[in-house]
């Protein structure tokens, strides 16, 4: 097993929880009201003028002016049309420095040339798609099964949030089970029965509007680092229909913002081992990001099955995937193959394994593992967090800066780190209300940084990548100093 790891040291989930408990309940620190007006009259009104028109009229024709999630900024999206190395450039000839890395995916930078010449020569000779098998199919499936020892088949389809529905299906068919139990607050996806406890730990359904409550009846959430809150549920499950899998995301929810011990995925493997159910690995954002073993061969857990998502296809399209052990994969035999007496898993994807994706999928991974990728990442998501840590104290600002390898946190209002109790019904409005309002907090500091020419995730989350330098690491952080230097405690309304 590859044991070159993106984590240097990984983080105490006690300490970084109770600085983090610390945060929620102190007032509202963020950038200054005059400041931000400034920012959007000197930057976004008159250095993002075309962005601003092009999205206005994009407005009336796309819901919302934009076609993804994590586009939506404030005070309206920027239009990009440049990605290299460690950059990003807008419409207008603003560059900026890429800390959202699409999401997480692109471990090596954005559009890396390695990658790209072998894409423009599949174009050239094969085209993007014949719904047909491909060489790099089988190329791209034996690297991740030869990087990862539990990932003994894989399967790919088009995205993540596929690859999470299919693991359910192949959960139910393999236990004869009924329930699926996930960790609260992490996103595994946007199906209708895994839309569920997400951003929010103990939310339920309140964060899936318009899903019907039966298609809930099924499925279960656990609190992170609460071993005894997943027993309670495992437990009960035994007299309702037994529990298919459990998720989680081997860092925490959502990319371990709210991170975990690091013997908690030990011990959920061994209740999962004694219940009965699958235990499934959501690595779509650790998966070749904190080493090419994942994080399962970092914490030394063999999950039945691991979901993949954007990086096994190297940032282009058709970007998800589900390996595991023999089997279990035998459910998702493909085609019309009756060579395997068992009933297969109802999937399919038309766009899925296409040799557009299987190539930059393969020669992504390729370029990782040759570059050491992964560790240099991880070098500079150390850097980053201490030099965010220099200027929190700096500054004297209740903000929590942590790091698992390259993805690193920094939490301003902690918007992330509320929960839900179910059994005090009566806090879950103020709850909600103060999730909202740090919500609006959190998008003003992205509003400021970004102003400052850096590109983050929700102004929280900031993965970096093996193109960045410490020079630029330097840059990133004297942007940041400029934006703490204007943050101040918010008025009481």
């Amino acid at each position: 097993m590859d044991t070159r790891f993106a984590i240097s040291k990984y983080p105490d989930a006690a300490h970084v929880t109770a600085h983090l408990d610390k945060l929620i309940k102190s007032p509202i620190y963020t950038i200054k009201p005059d400041v931000l007006k400034a920012y959007e009259e000197e930057y976004f009104d008159k250095k993002c003028a075309k962005s601003k028109e092009m999205i206005a009229e994009a407005r009336n024709i796309i819901p919302g002016g934009v076609q993804h999630n994590l586009a939506f900024n404030y005070p309206f999206p920027l239009v990009f049309t440049k990605a290299e190395g460690e950059y990003l450039y807008d419409i207008d000839g603003n560059r900026y420095l890429d800390f959202l890395q699409a999401g997480g995916p692109t471990v090596l930078g954005s559009n890396p040339p390695a990658v790209r010449e072998q894409v423009k020569e599949l174009l050239d000779t094969c085209g993007p798609s014949t719904g047909l098998f491909h060489e790099f199919e089988y190329k791209l499936a034996k690297k991740i099964s030869d990087s990862m020892e539990t990932v003994e088949m894989f399967r790919m389809l088009g995205s993540g949030t596929e690859a999470c529905m299919a693991a359910a299906r192949v959960a139910r068919l393999a236990t004869k089970n009924k329930n699926i139990v996930k960790m609260g607050g992490a996103y595994h996806g946007w199906s209708d029965q895994l839309a569920y406890g997400i951003r929010v730990p103990g939310s339920k359904f309140t964060q899936a509007n318009d899903v019907p409550l039966y298609l809930f009846s099924h499925t279960q959430e656990f609190f992170p680092n609460d071993i005894d809150s997943l027993e309670k549920v495992l437990r009960k499950n035994q007299l309702n229909g037994g529990t298919a899998a459990v998720y989680m995301e081997p860092v925490g929810p959502e990319s371990g913002t709210r991170p975990l011990d690091f013997e908690f995925n030990k011990e959920v493997e061994r209740l999962c081992r004694k219940y009965g159910a699958l235990l499934i690995f959501d690595e779509v954002v650790t998966g070749f990001r904190i080493g090419m073993a994942g994080a399962q061969g970092y914490f030394g857990v063999s999950p039945d099955l691991t979901i993949f998502g954007k990086v096994i296809a190297g940032g282009y399209p058709g970007a998800g995937g589900i390996g595991g052990k023999k089997e279990y994969m035998k459910y998702l035999g493909a085609g019309l193959d009756g060579s395997t007496k068992v009933k297969k898993a109802l999937i399919g994807g038309t766009m899925a394994a296409t040799p557009l994706s299987c190539v930059a999928g393969y020669y992504t991974l390729e370029e990782i593992d040759r570059t050491n990728a992964c560790q240099k990442a991880g070098q500079m998501g150390d850097r980053l967090t201490l030099g965010l840590r220099k200027l929190i104290k700096k500054y004297n600002l209740p903000f929590v800066a942590f790091n698992q390898g390259s993805i690193c946190h920094l939490e301003t209002v902690g918007t992330m780190h509320f929960s839900i109790d179910w059994s005090k019904p009566w806090t879950i409005p103020s709850v909600l209300s103060a999730t909202s309002e740090r919500k609006k907090e959190m998008e003003h500091m992205g509003a400021a940084y970004m102003a400052e020419g850096l590109v983050t995730l929700a102004g929280s989350r900031l993965y970096t990548s093996a193109a960045y330098t410490p020079e630029r690491i330097d840059e990133a952080l004297a942007a940041f100093d400029r934006v703490f230097a204007n943050v101040a405690r918010k008025p009481k309304n």
